[in-house]
C-alpha cells in the first residue's frame, strides 16, 4: 500500500475559461488522457461524514483504490492496486477487496460489505507544464450524473505555494480565481441529492 500527502489548490472555471487556459498553454501540454473515478461510499454516506474520501480510478486499464483523510494542510492518501478482478467484484457484486484500506474502513467503525459505487465522474484532464517545467498544473473537464464543470488544479509542497501559481496562471488567462472548497467526489455526491 503506498501512502502519501496530496497538496492541491483548485479553482472551478467556466468553459470559456477552461477554453482559454487550454489555448494560452497549448505548446506546453506535457499528456493528455481520460480517466473515471468511481466513489465509494454507504448508502447514508457513512464515510463521508466521517470527513473520509474513497475511490476506485480507472485509468489506462489499472485500478487504483484510493482514501483520503484530511490532514491540517492537504489530504492523507492511502492507494491499493486492484486487478480487474477485483475492481469488476466491487463494482458488479459490492465485494470490498481484501487489504489495508479494507482494514481502516473497519477500524473507523464502517462496514465495509455497505460499501458501494455511489456515483461516476469522468475527467478529461490536459496536464501542462509551468514556470519552466518546475511545476505543472491540470486542466479538467469532468462529466458525472449529466453535468459538466471544468477545474484547474495545482499540487505544491504547500497549499500557499499552490494557490500562489495557480492565482498567476488565472491572472495570466484572465480567468476569475477563487478557491474551489468542494472535491470532485463532494461535487459528483451532492448531484445525487439533485436529481
Amino acid at each position: 500500500m503506498a501512502t502519501n500527502i496530496e497538496i492541491e489548490a483548485k479553482v472551478l472555471i467556466s468553459e470559456k475559461e477552461y477554453n482559454n487556459v487550454l489555448n494560452r498553454f497549448k505548446d506546453r501540454v506535457i499528456k493528455e488522457y481520460d480517466q473515471i473515478n468511481h466513489y465509494i461510499d454507504s448508502d447514508d454516506l457513512a464515510l463521508k461524514k466521517l470527513g473520509i474520501g474513497c475511490r476506485i480510478r480507472e485509468k489506462d486499464n489499472t485500478y487504483t483504490l484510493t482514501l483520503k483523510a484530511p490532514m491540517a494542510e492537504g489530504l492523507l492518501e492511502k492507494d491499493e492496486v486492484l486487478n480487474k478482478e477485483q475492481f469488476n467484484a466491487f463494482v458488479k457484486r459490492n465485494v470490498f477487496p481484501e487489504c489495508n484500506i479494507e482494514d481502516f474502513i473497519r477500524m473507523l467503525g464502517v462496514d465495509p460489505s455497505l460499501l458501494k459505487v455511489q456515483v461516476a465522474l469522468t475527467t478529461h484532464r490536459v496536464e501542462v507544464a509551468y514556470e519552466d517545467n518546475t511545476y505543472e498544473f491540470s486542466v479538467d473537464r469532468n462529466t458525472y450524473n449529466g453535468l459538466v464543470d471544468y477545474e484547474l488544479e495545482m499540487a505544491g509542497a504547500s497549499l500557499s505555494k499552490a494557490k500562489e501559481n495557480l492565482k498567476s496562471i488565472c491572472l495570466s488567462t484572465n480567468t476569475f480565481y477563487k478557491d474551489n472548497l468542494k472535491s470532485k467526489e463532494t461535487r459528483a455526491l451532492e448531484s445525487l441529492d439533485k436529481k
